[in-house]
């Protein structure tokens, strides 16, 4: 027995120094690991060049002076477009210089951004044009549309709460759609993302691909009264819906919706209301299409008005993706770092739209 003893505490011994062997060299490649991390240069000599041929301090001077039109399919803005936002945005984004570095002009932060806005170039695509390092465009475009939030979100995005506002609506829908008493359109926009870490299936949609949902009520010239950003893929348009804060004001009866009224050429009351598609419940305040089956010439003419007026705010997106074409590619950020770039997209766009009207 003295002697088994011995031969298992001999054993138990040689597994636990080779464990401790195990340990070291594992800690041996880690180092080795971490020293090749280590970097070789801290500004390559080629980005150091980016004041003499970078595309912010070159090609953009030259569009700038000599074609506008071409400026504008650049960045998706005008040069006094472009020169307005960097100068609101340069409170929010100006950094001070240091000893050893100089800060990023804001003009060439915004001009990245736009740019990725406009394309979903790849970082490292962006890198070689602006001759930023790709690890400072992730970074700064995360920041340039939290600045754009910041700033135009008030200015831009101006849910009616008067019933003047509704009224107005209301006319523009008559007039352009010939659908009466129509306060807006809404719906929802699946826009592709790659699967977070311990995602799962929370944003994986009906279609087949993870996406964050961007819904907008819009008006009769496809702008954006109000949006919701943020909710994961595998929710549906209804649910997003019910649990809006839009929806809760309706509810509340805090919006001033105007009350009903009889339409053109009629003496019945018809409440005013919101169109949206199948996927919406039908309410007094919602309208949505009959159902396909067994139709009447009435019902059919009916669907094919609502359709009519509907259809806008999918017009709306269309417009907005071929705008900033990144919303048709699949964003590779976080999702809270998306919601900011589908935001900073939709108000970048109506706040360019806003200015050429007046």
């Amino acid at each position: 027995m003295d002697r088994q003893r011995m031969e298992m505490t001999n054993y138990g011994l040689l597994i636990h120094n080779h464990i401790l062997k195990l340990r070291m060299l594992l800690n041996r490649h880690r180092h080795k690991r971490i020293d090749r991390r280590v970097r070789t240069v801290w500004v390559r000599d080629w980005i150091g060049r980016r004041s003499q041929f970078g595309f912010y301090a070159q090609l953009l001077d030259e569009l700038r002076c000599e074609d506008t039109v071409s400026f504008k399919n650049f960045l998706r803005v005008d040069p006094t477009m472009f020169q307005e936002i960097v100068n609101r945005l340069t409170p929010r984004l100006q950094k001070k210089d240091t000893w050893y570095r100089k800060a990023l002009p804001v003009g060439l932060k915004v001009a990245i951004t736009l740019r990725y806005l406009a394309t979903g170039d790849s970082y490292h695509s962006l890198m070689y044009l602006f001759r930023v390092p790709h690890n400072t465009i992730s970074n700064l475009v995360v920041q340039v549309c939290e600045a754009i939030i910041s700033e135009y979100a008030e200015d831009v995005i101006n849910t009616p709460t008067e019933e003047a506002e509704w009224l107005a609506i209301s006319q523009e829908f008559s007039d352009m759609w010939q659908f009466h008493h129509v306060l807006g359109a809404l719906d929802g926009k699946h826009v592709a993302i790659k699967c977070p870490a311990g995602g799962g299936s929370k944003y994986y949609n009906y279609k087949g691909f993870h996406s964050i949902v961007l819904m907008g009520l819009v008006d009769a010239n496809y702008k954006f009264k109000w949006v919701n950003v943020g909710a994961p893929g595998a929710c549906s348009d209804a649910q997003i819906w019910n649990q809006s804060d839009l929806k809760n004001h309706i509810i509340d009866e805090n919006m001033h919706i105007p009350k009903a009224e009889p339409l053109p050429n009629d003496d019945k009351d018809i409440p005013y209301f919101i169109v949206g598609d199948d996927a919406f419940a039908l309410r007094s305040w919602l309208m949505k299409p009959f159902s396909r089956r067994n139709m009447t010439l009435e019902e059919r003419v009916f669907n094919y008005r609502l359709s009519r007026s509907r259809r806008v705010v999918e017009n709306a997106f269309g417009i907005l993706a071929n705008r900033f074409q990144c919303l048709l590619s699949t964003l590779k950020q976080e999702p809270n770092n998306v919601v900011s770039i589908i935001l900073a997209c939709v108000l970048s766009a109506q706040y360019n739209e806003d200015k050429i009207s007046r």
